[in-house]
């Protein structure tokens, strides 16, 4: 079987001119499909079929490669079999309908409830932008908004005495949110206090600015930074954060991904699965708590 592997980098060498870099990577890719055969006792390149090369490309990302660095490995392994077919070696290209694994998708940072119950304990009450800001990270973390979303929040979509909220979110799709006591509480403190700011009756936004305007997406990552800086937290946080730690909080309490969905406005819940990254330690305390035969006896 190597003897094919040689012919096939000279022909890229030499046919195609493709650099000794290029080369090289051909040659490792193909190297280590050609290790996994033999770890297979796969014998001939023509005894290679669709599932080996499946299986294959499923070890490799057990293994903990990249999805970039496994799509290159077959498009190596498809330009090998071009040459095998046109050498009359093989009949089919058996990687030519292996799908390439999705692209990576990086797990939402976010952050301890210990760490946003320090960002979001407020001491002095004397400073009203800091009430307006306490109470826009509140809501955020009570309800997993977007930051577009609390943007265009007005006074006529909460309901404080029924701790109701309806936003406006992707699609121009609405949804009805419930609103945590603290949260309530906080937005309680800074309606009293909003009227120095919102001087324009004709300003109907729940949170503005200094101006009286409503409040920008720029200025609330602004505050939010400053906010980290005045508590003294060491962590960068983000108003997305905030909402990737609500999702993420709320499935490790109670594990209801239909309802954690609905909250979150998703679409998919293929999109709200990648909050259930629960650490093994929780998995398996559940798992001794519930199965049957997992009940270890007193």
């Amino acid at each position: 079987m190597t003897s094919y592997l040689d012919q096939f980098i000279q022909m890229l060498r030499s046919e195609k001119y493709y650099s000794p870099h290029t080369c090289s990577n051909y040659r490792r890719d193909l190297n280590q499909f050609h290790a996994y055969l033999q770890s297979r006792d796969i014998g001939g390149w023509e005894q290679v079929g669709y599932n080996l090369v499946s299986e294959f490309a499923a070890s490799r990302f057990r293994q903990g490669r990249k999805s970039r660095t496994i799509s290159r490995q077959l498009s190596s392994i498809r330009s090998f079999y071009q040459f095998l077919i046109r050498n009359g070696v093989v009949s089919k290209n058996p990687a030519r309908e292996v799908s390439a694994p999705r692209s990576d998708r990086l797990l939402p940072k976010t952050c301890d409830a210990e760490a946003i119950d320090r960002l979001l304990q407020l001491d002095d009450q004397s400073d009203p932008l800091l009430v307006r800001d306490v109470a826009i990270f509140e809501l955020i973390y009570s309800s997993g908004l977007r930051l577009a979303e609390l943007i265009g929040i007005d006074l006529d979509d909460i309901d404080l005495a029924q701790r109701r909220l309806v936003v406006t979110g992707k699609g121009n799709k609405t949804r009805h949110l419930p609103v945590g006591s603290k949260a309530v509480g906080a937005i309680k403190r800074w309606l009293g206090l909003r009227p120095n700011y919102a001087t324009d009756m004709q300003q109907n936004a729940l949170f503005v600015s200094k101006l009286g305007k409503r409040i920008s997406p720029r200025n609330v990552q602004s505050r939010l930074s400053q906010l980290i800086r005045r508590q003294a937290l060491d962590q960068h946080l983000s108003p997305h954060m905030l909402r990737h730690s609500f999702a993420t909080h709320m499935l490790e309490s109670s594990s209801d991904l239909r309802a954690v969905q609905e909250l979150l406005g998703h679409a998919n819940i293929a999109t709200t699965q990648v909050y259930t990254h629960l650490d093994f330690q929780h998995l398996a305390r559940v798992y001794d708590a519930a199965h049957p035969r997992a009940r270890r006896k007193s």
